[in-house]
């Protein structure tokens, strides 16, 4: 009676784990796991061995009781602690060997084991995994040889019988590495295209604000060319013929411009020509930065009055941007934005000595790096963003002035 109790009592608590990982399939399959490698224990302990075509356990009931928990059992966590799974089952295994005398013999033994070095080779890292092998090889060694039974091959002795233990165990193992490694090539490859997707996403949506803003700007001069050949016109001057039409045309290409680029607004974007902002706007960004806890150094050399509009507000959005990066992932640093208006070129220098690492995924508002290089690559520039050797980050654009724009690439 004391056996039959004890068996539902095993079986009830595995159900209860089973219901316990709700819909989790995984967690499903790992307490299915964890059932079947205790019922075989259990069976070989205290039912008919000949159910399961293996030899039966013999030990005081004391190590007996337990056992199926302590071998068995730990499958339940084979996925999330495959080290600790694989580690417990060899414990139990050399704990009953110690007192008891049992060497592997058996399908019981078989399903725990090969389920637990399938499971150490495919959800255990890399080093965890080899730990683990090498930590149960001479634990291996020492109860085949001295039962002089393998796992699978009682009829070998010995040495030959070690031997082949470790070589089924290996080759559950390898096939679990195999197993893992390919996983970890179909995670990274899912997760490059994810980050290709993503860089192409924010690419799109920067040239749809670049396209926006020439849009207001576009349309402002036109506006302009409107309202002076109107002007003009109004006014009785000779060549009115020649003033109506620069109306005309300033008027449809306007209309057409609008018509054209309206659709990248989103709904509730304002429908009128607000004013772009740069260079001139940016000792009130550095301003509001301080206000926000980073210390902000501004420096502009040369005369950014003569930049064309375009030119003047990409400089802002990149150091706009950049500073939204320090404070999201500088932690308490200090930040020191230079500009450069020399010639044909415009440079824009943006460092911190914050601590960002290495690697670190730096965007801002869904845009960041791959933002502001394409913000660059629009006038034909480049963009360069890094670790500084110190500690820190710096990001550094170049803008030529007389190339024009460019079709934007992402780099």
């Amino acid at each position: 009676m004391m056996h039959r109790g004890w068996s539902g009592d095993t079986f009830g608590c595995m159900q209860a784990v089973g219901r316990l990982a709700g819909r989790d399939p995984g967690m499903i399959v790992d307490a299915g796991m964890g059932i079947a490698g205790a019922g075989l224990i259990a069976i070989a302990t205290w039912g008919s061995p000949r159910l399961i075509g293996s030899e039966a356990i013999a030990g005081p009931s004391w190590l007996l009781l337990p056992l199926p928990l302590l071998v068995g059992a730990p499958l339940v966590l084979r996925r999330r602690a495959p080290l600790l799974t694989w580690l417990a089952t060899w414990a139990g295994i050399a704990l009953l060997f110690l007192l008891a005398g049992n060497s592997l013999r058996g399908v019981a033994f078989m399903f725990v084991l090969f389920t637990a070095a399938y499971s150490l080779g495919a959800h255990a890292s890399l080093r965890h995994a080899v730990t683990g092998l090498v930590v149960a090889t001479p634990v291996l060694a020492l109860i085949n040889h001295a039962g002089e039974a393998g796992l699978a091959y009682p009829s070998h002795s010995g040495s030959s019988g070690v031997v082949l233990s470790f070589l089924q165990l290996l080759a559950f193992w390898l096939a679990g590495v195999f197993v893992h490694a390919h996983r970890r090539s179909v995670s990274l490859a899912a997760r490059s295209l994810a980050l290709q997707h993503q860089a192409e996403h924010a690419a799109a949506v920067e040239r749809t604000r670049i396209a926006r803003e020439l849009h207001d700007i576009v349309a402002h001069h036109l506006s302009v060319v409107v309202l002076q050949a109107a002007g003009a016109r109004a006014s009785g001057k000779p060549a009115e013929a020649t003033l109506e039409k620069i109306e005309n045309s300033a008027r449809q290409a306007l209309a057409e411009t609008r018509r054209l680029l309206g659709v990248l607004r989103d709904p509730d974007e304002e429908a009128g020509l607000a004013p772009q902002p740069g260079i001139g706007e940016l000792d009130a960004l550095a301003a509001s930065v301080r206000a926000a806890g980073l210390p902000v150094n501004l420096v502009i050399d040369g005369d950014p009055a003569a930049l064309p509009a375009a030119v003047d507000v990409s400089v802002y959005r990149i150091v706009q941007e950049s500073l939204t990066n320090v404070l999201k992932h500088a932690g308490p640093a200090s930040a020191d934005v230079t500009i450069e208006c020399a010639g044909d070129t415009v440079t824009v220098e943006v460092t911190d000595d914050g601590t960002t690492e290495p690697g670190t995924k730096i965007s801002a508002g869904g845009h960041g790096l791959a933002g502001m290089r394409e913000r660059a690559a629009v006038f034909g520039g480049e963009l360069a963003a890094g670790p500084r050797p110190g500690g820190g980050f710096t990001v550094r654009a170049r803008l030529p002035l007389g190339g024009g724009l460019q079709p934007a690439r992402v780099s």
